[in-house]
């Protein structure tokens, strides 16, 4: 019973491990950093647009390893809806400005 009961603790404590450290440190209040492998400010990745099925943008940003999305607002805080592609479909070099190969 005790190594039934170690065979399911371990995978646990390890993905509990896993989940606290990240590899990438401490993310602090700075959210304009990619902390990732290859480490630059966010505004040197390019954007694209996703458009969610009520047909709302969504910037999104994919450097290979790590993902980036947010909803696109006016100026007065309200969702831009544009029709510039159809629903649940990324538009645009969302990802360029990175050396990660994505292969998805």
């Amino acid at each position: 019973m005790k190594t039934v009961k170690l065979a399911l603790a371990l995978p646990i404590i390890g993905l509990l491990a896993a989940c606290e450290g990240g590899g990438h440190g401490a993310v602090g209040a700075d959210k304009t950093r990619d902390r990732g492998t290859d480490k630059k400010h966010l505004s040197q990745l390019q954007a694209g647009i996703w458009i969610d099925p009520n047909g709302c943008d969504h910037w999104i940003i994919d450097d290979g390893v790590e993902g980036y999305l947010s909803q696109r607002l006016d100026k007065f805080g309200k969702p831009v809806c544009s029709g510039v592609g159809p629903a649940t479909v990324a538009t645009g070099n969302f990802k360029g400005g990175s050396s990660i190969p994505d292969s998805l």
